[in-house]
C-alpha cells in the first residue's frame, strides 16, 4: 500500500489563510512547508488529490484532503522505481483513474488478507450479490462467494488470468493476483468482468466468427504441417510417446509389415491409423479386419469374398472380401493374436504372394496391401502353446511398435484429460470450464489396468456427474473406487447369506460352476449380456462401458449361446 501508517513520513495542516496550523514529522521541515503554502502548488494539489513533492533529490507523495477551514497534507516517501509515483506524476487526473477503477459498472474488485478475510470489495459486486455497503468486510471469501478459488492463489503465489467462474449462475471472467511483500503472500486480490446482456451477446457473436476462422486456416495448414497433423490424435508428450510418435514417422513410409504390441485400451488402432495416413497409401482408406471376431464359417468369405450364387444367402451380385478392399492400401488386422489357427493357415497363403479367389470363383486375384496388425497378447506364449504359427509371426512381424501402457505415461494424463474434456464436454452437453489441479493428482494415483480407454470412460462418468462447470476429484466418486478394468467386482455374501458363496453381477450363484474359469466366464457373460440390453445392442457403447475391446466382445458374442 501506498499510504500506511509505517509509510507516513510526516503531516502538514493548514487553514484557509495558508499558514500552518500542525506539523509533525518530516511536515516540520520548513522547506515542504513552504511548498505546501504556496497557493499556486496547493490549489493544484487539493485539485488533484496526489501531488508529488519534490525537494532536492528526495521525492514524496501528498496526499491532501480538504476539510472545513483546513487542509491536510499526508507525505509518504516513493522509491524512484516505483510505477504508481510515475501514473500520479505524469497523470494530473491520476487519483480520477483510480476513482473510476473501483467504481466501474463493468470490473469488479475483491481483497483478501492472508487469511481470506474480506478487506475490500467494489459496490458493483455487492450490488450484484445483493449486499449492503461493507457487509461483507471482515469475513471468509468463501462465506460470501462458496465457489471462490483466490484462495489457492494464497496457496500457490501464482497468478490466475482470464478464468471463467460461475457467479450466481452468469459465468463471469475473472483474474486473480497475489500480493506479496519480498516472498511473503500477505493477501491477494481479484477483478471480476461484468457485462450486459448485449455486451455478453456481442462478444459471443465475434467469439463465433473467431471460431469460423479457426476452422477455416486449420484446414488451409493441414497440408502444410505434414507429419503432424496425423498425429494429433495420439495424445501425450512424455518421452516415450515422443519416442512412439517417432517411431511412426519412420515406418510409415517404409512399405513393410508392422506389428503393434501393448495392452488393452492403449490405442493400437489409432496408431495404425497414424502409420496409414504417413504411408504413400493414404490416399485409400483404411481397411480394417477383427482377427478375433471372425468366425471361421465366415472367414472365406469375409477375407476374399465370393461370387453370386456361391452359398445360400450371398448376395446376387456377390461381394468384395476385405483383401480385395484393401487393395493399395493398408490391411489392418487387430487382435491378430485370438485369431483361430484355421484362419491363421488361410491368411499365410494370401500374405506369402497376394493372390487368392472369391470364394464360388476360379480366378486368381492379386491384392497389393500393406499389413498392419496389433495384439496385446503374448505372442512368443501363444507360439510355444501352440496357439499360434511360427511362420505367420515372421509374416507380420517385419518391424514391431510396443505401445506404452497408461502406467508408464502418467505425465501425460493431464495433457489426456484436457484433450478429452474440450473435445467431448459439448458431445455430452456438458460445460467444463475449469479443471481443478486435484484432479491430475488423484487420477495419476490410480493404476489404470484399462490405460487410455478406462481413463476416457471415467473421464465421460465424472463429465455426467459434474457440479457446476469445474471438474473436480468428487465428480469421479473417490468414495466407490475407479472401476478396475470398468468390470464391477462380484459380490461376496456373509453369513446370513449363502456360506461366502460368489454371487454374479446379478446375484445368481455360481459355485455351482465347476473351475474358476468356469465361474469367471458366466459372470463376465451375464455382465456383457446385461450391457447389451442396457444399450440396446451398441456394441460400440458396451465395449466402452466394460472397458474391453470391441474384438473381444465380439468373440465373446459369438461364443454365448444366447446370440
Amino acid at each position: 500500500m501506498v499510504v500506511d501508517n509505517k509509510d507516513i513520513l510526516g503531516i502538514i495542516v493548514i487553514n484557509e489563510a495558508g499558514t500552518v496550523t500542525y506539523c509533525t514529522g518530516i511536515g516540520c521541515e520548513l522547506r515542504l512547508q513552504e511548498q505546501v503554502a504556496d497557493k499556486e502548488w496547493r490549489s493544484e494539489a487539493c485539485l488533484r488529490r496526489l501531488m508529488p513533492m519534490n525537494i532536492d533529490d528526495d521525492e514524496y507523495l501528498c496526499l491532501v484532503w480538504e476539510l472545513p477551514e483546513i487542509t491536510v497534507f499526508l507525505i509518504s516517501e516513493i522509491e524512484k522505481t516505483s510505477s504508481f509515483m510515475e501514473f500520479v506524476t505524469c497523470v494530473d487526473f491520476s487519483l480520477e483513474i483510480l476513482d473510476k477503477m473501483f467504481d466501474s459498472p463493468f470490473d469488479g474488485m475483491i481483497v483478501v488478507n492472508r487469511e481470506g478475510k474480506l478487506l475490500y470489495m467494489s459496490k458493483v459486486h455487492e450490488d450484484s450479490l445483493g449486499l449492503t455497503r461493507g457487509e461483507a468486510l471482515g469475513r471468509q471469501i468463501t462465506d460470501i462467494l462458496p465457489n471462490s478459488k483466490i484462495h489457492r492463489v494464497l496457496e500457490t503465489g501464482k497468478s490466475e488470468v482470464g478464468q471463467l467462474q460461475d457467479l450466481m449462475g452468469t459465468i463471469r471472467i475473472v483474474s486473480r493476483f497475489p500480493v506479496k511483500n519480498e516472498n511473503d503472500t500477505i493477501g491477494a486480490y481479484g477483478r471480476i468482468m461484468f457485462r450486459g446482456p448485449e455486451a455478453v451477446q456481442k462478444m459471443s457473436h465475434e467469439l463465433s466468427k473467431l471460431k469460423d476462422q479457426i476452422e477455416l486456416y486449420k484446414k488451409e495448414i493441414t497440408s502444410l504441417r505434414g507429419d503432424e497433423v496425423h498425429l494429433d490424435s495420439i495424445v501425450g508428450s512424455s518421452d516415450c510417446m515422443q519416442q512412439l510418435k517417432e517411431d511412426i514417422k519412420k515406418v510409415a513410409k517404409l512399405d513393410v509389415p508392422v506389428l503393434l504390441l501393448g495392452e488393452s485400451g492403449t490405442g493400437k488402432e489409432m496408431v495404425a491409423q497414424a502409420i496409414h495416413q504417413l504411408s504413400r497409401r493414404h490416399h485409400h482408406k483404411m481397411v480394417t479386419v477383427n482377427a478375433a471376431a471372425l468366425p471361421s464359417t465366415l472367414v472365406e468369405s469375409e477375407l476374399f469374398g465370393y461370387e453370386a450364387g456361391a452359398f445360400t444367402g450371398a448376395q446376387k451380385k456377390g461381394r468384395k472380401g476385405k483383401f480385395e478392399l484393401a487393395d493399395k492400401s493398408t490391411l489392418f488386422l487387430d487382435e491378430i493374436g485370438d485369431m483361430p489357427m484355421d484362419v491363421q493357415v488361410k491368411l499365410l497363403r494370401v500374405l506369402q504372394d497376394g493372390v487368392f479367389e472369391h470364394v464360388g470363383g476360379d480366378r486368381e486375384l492379386y491384392s497389393d496391401f500393406r499389413l498392419v496388425s496389433a495384439t496385446n497378447r503374448d505372442l512368443g506364449q501363444l507360439i510355444e502353446e501352440n496357439d499360434f504359427r511360427l511362420d505367420l509371426y515372421y509374416r507380420v512381424s517385419s518391424v514391431i511398435i510396443h505401445l506404452p501402457p497408461l502406467k508408464e505415461r502418467l505425465e501425460d494424463i493431464p495433457e489426456l484429460v484436457e484433450h478429452y474434456i474440450s473435445k467431448s464436454s459439448t458431445r455430452l452437453g456438458r460445460t467444463i470450464y475449469q479443471i481443478n489441479p486435484s484432479v491430475y493428482s488423484y487420477l495419476q494415483e490410480q493404476p489404470w489396468p484399462g490405460n487410455v480407454r478406462q481413463l476416457l470412460n471415467e473421464l465421460e462418468r465424472a463429465c455426467i456427474f459434474c457440479e457446476g462447470n469445474e471438474l473436480t476429484v468428487d465428480a469421479f466418486r473417490p468414495e466407490l473406487g475407479l472401476q478396475q478394468n470398468g468390470l464391477p467386482k462380484a459380490t461376496r455374501v456373509g453369513a446370513e447369506g449363502r456360506s461366502n458363496g460368489v454371487l454374479s453381477a446379478k446375484g445368481i450363484d455360481v459355485d455351482s460352476a465347476k473351475t474358476l474359469k468356469e465361474r469367471l466366464e458366466l459372470v463376465e457373460s451375464e455382465l456383457i449380456q446385461d450391457a447389451m440390453k442396457r444399450y440396446d445392442g451398441n456394441k460400440k457403447r458396451v465395449s466402452e462401458e466394460l472397458g474391453i475391446s470391441r474384438s473381444y466382445l465380439y468373440k465373446k458374442l459369438d461364443q454365448s449361446p444366447g446370440e
